[in-house]
């Protein structure tokens, strides 16, 4: 599994009707973590169960002394996690990237969930997006900081 973890002051999500009848709102947090989940064709439920613990536990957010020592848990602040099937985006050869290395969508819808609700189990409160949707983000990432992941390194 990829990850793409961003800390924000505010994200939400929201995505387009097929009948073009206006933006419906999909998730929004306050202080927390964007999270962009990319599931691999080999990525097993414990890839799932490691990355949330890890993001769940990540030190990224200010302390008193302006050091990144605290979590999004040690916070109380929330998560909004967007499937993100290009993170598996191969570009090495033309100009198309690839996506061959990308779980199908069966698997991939099945790991998702599992993630969420392991940062549940975590203690988070999680909002999320429409797995296989086009969706429209919006966020203010503070710092910035933003931090890749990837369960296979």
């Amino acid at each position: 599994m990829r990850a793409v973890i961003q800390r924000v002051s505010e994200a939400s999500v929201t995505m387009q009707p097929e009948d073009n009848s206006g933006e419906r709102l999909c998730g929004r947090i306050s202080n927390g973590i964007l999270v962009y989940l990319g599931v691999g064709v080999d990525d097993t439920d414990e890839d799932a169960s490691y990355l949330a613990e890890k993001i769940a536990h990540l030190r990224i957010f200010m302390d008193q002394q302006q050091k990144m020592n605290l979590s999004v848990l040690d916070l109380g602040y929330e998560a909004l996690v967007i499937s993100q099937f290009t993170l598996y985006a191969d570009s090495r050869k033309g100009r198309r990237p690839s996506y061959s290395q990308a779980a199908e969508p069966a698997r991939a819808r099945y790991l998702y969930e599992l993630f969420c609700k392991k940062l549940r189990n975590q203690g988070l409160h999680v909002q999320t997006g429409m797995f296989q949707e086009i969706m429209r983000v919006r966020y203010t990432n503070e710092g910035p900081v933003t931090i890749l992941l990837d369960t296979k390194n």
